[in-house]
């Protein structure tokens, strides 16, 4: 025989074990009286040359929960192990999300964004249970639904955060290739009257307000801080992996590198992306079309057949 538990001594044991978690982590949160060690005080300065002050200093987060941080914290490492394993393989590995959460202008690391979908997956799999809970008081349900209903709601949380990831760098990437031919032709403005190519993007980035004038103006901060300007414009070029910006970069670094002169080929790449978001609007409004289609074959003409045959048909049933 299982012993079963009665509903008021199951809820005070919940209250009771939330009092205890709420009071151990407020006494956590009293400041400690003693000096920090010679270790802790010494590690700030030498983090650049010793990895174990790396490593020291990077176990030191702040939390608001201290005490249930330093529990949960190794679980929750691999827990986020274990999905980017599993997820790898489906969903792409770590290099993939960087190159999405880069492309999205999101400040999410990998390690943030796996956490973001343990705790969608929690999310999903607390719904599922309400679900399943819901279910097994309408009608009996097979302890295995159950569980299956919990974990296919799990795995929805993490696709969709990921879905919602790639939506998020689609959208971006969407905005800045329609921002490009603008920015070109600014450039070559700027270039015509006698600027720099560097004045010319400052310029740009002062005036504008989009997404890829953001990125230039990360991009251009770097090169005031003294990096090379063609190796921060490829820079940019890899991390944001946009065509027609891809194009226009190499054309620059070509230019800068051979001595032509930068407004004629700013001016020609301006009337590329003008062409290659023509081209692209023609190819979506095929794709729309066709899509058109669907409501008009499957629901109004249905729709016309049964309205023109019906009163004939209901003529013919009463004889006149």
């Amino acid at each position: 025989m299982v012993p079963v538990i009665p509903q008021a001594t199951a809820v005070a044991i919940a209250l009771g074990a939330m009092l205890g978690i709420g009071l151990w982590s407020l006494v956590s949160l009293v400041p400690r009286l003693n000096r920090p060690r010679l270790l802790f005080r010494v590690a700030p300065y030498v983090v650049d040359i010793s990895p174990g002050a790396r490593a020291l200093l990077a176990t030191r987060t702040v939390n608001p929960l201290p005490v249930v941080g330093t529990i949960l914290g190794p679980l929750a490492d691999r827990a986020r192990a274990a999905l980017s394993s599993l997820l790898g393989g489906v969903l792409g590995g770590a290099e993939s999300v960087r190159l999405r959460l880069r492309q999205s202008g999101s400040a999410l690391t990998v390690e943030g964004f796996r956490s973001r979908q343990l705790a969608w997956a929690l999310v999903g799999a607390a719904v599922g249970t309400v679900v399943a809970f819901a279910a097994t008081r309408a009608q009996a349900v097979p302890l295995i639904a159950q569980l299956a209903i919990v974990l296919l709601c799990g795995v929805a949380g993490v696709l969709l955060c990921d879905r919602v990831l790639q939506h998020r760098s689609r959208t971006r990437l969407d905005r800045m290739t329609a921002e490009l031919p603008t920015v070109l032709e600014f450039l070559t403005l700027s270039l015509s009257a006698g600027e720099g190519i560097p004045d010319a993007i400052r310029r740009v980035v002062r005036v504008s307000s989009g997404e890829l004038a953001v990125e230039l103006a990360v991009m251009i901060a770097a090169v005031g801080t003294g990096l090379p300007f063609t190796e921060s414009l490829r820079t940019l070029s890899d991390d944001l992996r946009l065509p027609p910006f891809s194009r226009a970069v190499e054309q620059i670094v070509g230019a800068i590198d051979r001595g032509t002169p930068l407004a004629e080929v700013l001016r020609a790449q301006a009337q590329d992306a003008r062409d290659d978001a023509k081209r692209r609007l023609i190819e979506t409004a095929g794709k729309k079309e066709v899509a058109m289609l669907v409501p008009l074959v499957f629901l109004i003409l249905p729709t016309t057949i049964v309205f023109a045959i019906f009163p004939g048909i209901f003529v013919l049933q009463l004889g006149f």
